[in-house]
């Protein structure tokens, strides 16, 4: 095996194990920074020794060793040595013996709260819930978001330092708190799927590699979390959403909306997976959840075999519980689009007009948007053609601003 084949290797083990090393490290020595430090530390000695010794039968392991034996070091230069060194176990003067599944799980779901814990702003979650649990790099996750190296570095140390200065625990949360949490928990890793979904600035309609961080999250976190009906929501809405990724661009990369899209190019897998994730939800009670409620939605989508066959009036019933549940006016717009499709545009334009003064959408490129496409439904070009003319000004992606500045010209 070549250097170069070695480093990939390593690349390749650290996504599927950086997330458990940092965490068992964080069960040991209490501090998130410093359980990062170390963790960082046995990838550097991995990159120096690999190449020439080979990649180890079971890397996680050797990472882990490498790791603590990095912790003794640490603990060694401060002055509560002897009480730390006790809670190092006594296994390191032996062949380190991989944990009990059950204890990686528990210290896995202890990390996912602590990285999206409450204390911390939702970019700051972000950035660091992407960098602990997806093995993502400072760069990629700058590049991901559009922001610099430098803040988004910032962001993650002001992230660690915020947590060590209110004394987060690094346990799940109780019964009590449990709710809360998990709603912040899920929030992050949709946030993260929208980004990837449709990329709020940039030259890209989508950025995949998000969508596909953020699906892998939520499915570990089904699994370490099985009774918990939203987590399955969450799940049954990405992997419907991801089924239609190949079909959301065109040759040149361009968007192609929903009506338009090429549904034999739907992925069929992830919708079946999806399908199970939305009925694992309502099997555990959650079918009246956000989450579980846009997955409904979305499964509308993924079982109409055609456009024309798409079942509007039950998503445009479906919006309207999940507008009693989570009122929202991005909620009553997409109502809005759903009725349209069910009664015509006119229905739907007497709901778009009542969002006009709403503030929350005040620069929503989409309510323009929206807009336009029912004046254009109902002949009144001159007007659609304003529309879309406004909602191009008003978005920050280059591939949506082309879409919808064509639109304009179709007018």
């Amino acid at each position: 095996m070549t250097t170069s084949d070695t480093h990939r290797a390593i690349e390749a083990v650290w996504r599927v194990e950086s997330a458990r090393l940092i965490a068992g490290l964080t069960r040991i020595v209490r501090d998130l920074g410093i359980a990062e430090e170390l963790a960082q530390d046995a990838l550097v000695i991995a990159l120096e020794k690999w190449p020439e010794s080979g990649v180890p039968d079971n890397p996680g392991a050797w990472l882990m060793v490498t790791a603590k034996h990095r912790a003794i070091d640490l603990i060694r230069r401060n002055e509560t040595y002897a009480r730390k060194l006790a809670l190092l176990g006594q296994d390191l003067e032996t062949e380190w013996q991989a944990p009990e599944p059950a204890a990686i799980e528990d210290d896995l779901l202890r990390l996912v709260f602590v990285a999206c814990h409450p204390v911390l702003s939702t970019q700051a979650r972000v950035a660091l819930t992407l960098r602990l649990l997806g093995g993502l790099t400072t760069s990629e996750i700058a590049r991901a978001f559009l922001a610099s190296e430098p803040a988004v570095a910032q962001r993650i140390v002001r992230a660690k330092r915020s947590l060590a200065a209110a004394e987060v625990p690094f346990e799940v949360p109780g019964a009590d708190e449990l709710s809360g949490r998990l709603s912040s928990v899920l929030e992050v890793i949709y946030l993260i799927f929208n980004e990837g979904y449709a990329a709020t600035a940039g030259d890209d309609w989508m950025r995949p590699a998000l969508c596909e961080e953020a699906m892998r999250l939520g499915r570990v976190l089904a699994t370490l979390m099985p009774k918990e009906a939203e987590v399955h929501g969450l799940v049954a809405l990405m992997e419907l959403q991801a089924s239609r990724a190949a079909a959301r661009t065109g040759p040149s990369g361009e968007p192609v909306l929903l009506l338009d899209q090429d549904r034999g190019r739907w992925d069929h897998l992830l919708i079946r997976r999806g399908l199970a994730a939305l009925a694992r939800a309502e099997e555990l009670g959650g079918a009246h959840g956000p989450y579980a409620l846009q997955a409904a939605i979305a499964a509308c989508h993924a079982r109409a075999r055609t456009a024309e066959a798409t079942d509007w009036a039950r998503i445009a019933a479906l919006y309207a519980t999940l507008a009693e549940r989570v009122p929202s006016p991005v909620v009553e717009l997409n109502r809005a689009v759903a009725v349209t499709m069910a009664e015509g545009p006119s229905a739907g334009l007497a709901l778009v007009d009542a969002l006009s003064s709403e503030p929350a959408l005040r620069d929503y490129h989409l309510l323009p948007s929206v807009r336009g496409d029912l004046l254009f439904r109902l002949g009144r070009r001159a007007e659609a053609r304003e529309e879309f003319l406004r909602a191009a000004e008003l978005t920050r992606n280059e591939r949506e601003r082309g879409l919808l500045l064509r639109r304009a010209a179709d007018c």
